[in-house]
């Protein structure tokens, strides 16, 4: 019986070694490869081709949202498990709207992990009872309309482009590559962001981006 192929995406060396150390003692399943952020993953998953990819979404640079992106365009083969410690509906839907099969916490117990790789690698898709129905029902696009919503008209179009972007995962460096300005004004958008929406976390970000259509999967 063949292998489950699977690559492990974290940013945190310890981390990584560890779930190696955890995926080898199942018979089904081989580590074939590890990437430290969001843009070695997608270069070693186009390398070595692997079942699953094992995924963080909170990496440096471009993240595991942004990845996941990539991989679904580019890999539609290779199943995506996220693995992270955000316990929080908005990052369940965005990850699966940008391609996530599974979605598994950090602090969840090995055979869990182990039955969402095989769930995943199946075909099925996986996530915890408590995000289970925000994940399933997340197969599209926010319908709601952004210009009936009061607390989006706060926002100007360029604010708007920044928080699209903030929810994706990227860095304010890549946001400001994207933009053609400077990471100081991506820092001052941020900052303003925050103040009209009265919004403190990356958490909230996503949640406001997708309940108000302005994600752009």
């Amino acid at each position: 019986m063949s292998k489950i192929r699977v690559l492990i995406a974290d940013d945190h060396a310890v981390v990584r070694s560890g779930l190696r150390a955890l995926l080898a003692s199942q018979p089904d399943i081989a580590v074939v490869g590890e990437a430290a952020d969001g843009v070695e993953v997608v270069k070693r998953c186009s390398e070595l081709l692997p079942d699953v990819v094992l995924m963080d979404l909170t990496m440096p640079g471009r993240g595991g949202i942004a990845a996941a992106e990539d991989l679904r365009r580019s890999l539609s083969k290779t199943k995506i498990l996220v693995l992270t410690m955000h316990e929080d509906e908005a990052y369940a839907r965005l990850a699966r709207l940008a391609g996530a099969h599974g979605y598994v916490l950090k602090k969840s117990l090995a055979a869990e992990l182990m039955t969402a790789i095989r769930a995943v690698h199946r075909g099925e898709s996986f996530a915890p009872p408590a995000l289970a129905d925000a994940f399933g029902e997340s197969t599209g696009p926010s319908r709601r309309t952004p210009t009936a919503t009061t607390s989006l008209q706060l926002l100007s179009q360029r604010e708007r482009e920044v928080v699209s972007l903030i929810a994706l995962g990227h860095s304010n460096a890549e946001i400001a590559r994207k933009l053609h300005i400077s990471e100081k004004t991506v820092e001052t958008h941020r900052a303003h962001i925050l103040e009209k929406l009265a919004l403190r976390t990356r958490a909230d970000v996503v949640r406001f981006a997708i309940e108000h259509g302005l994600m752009k999967v």
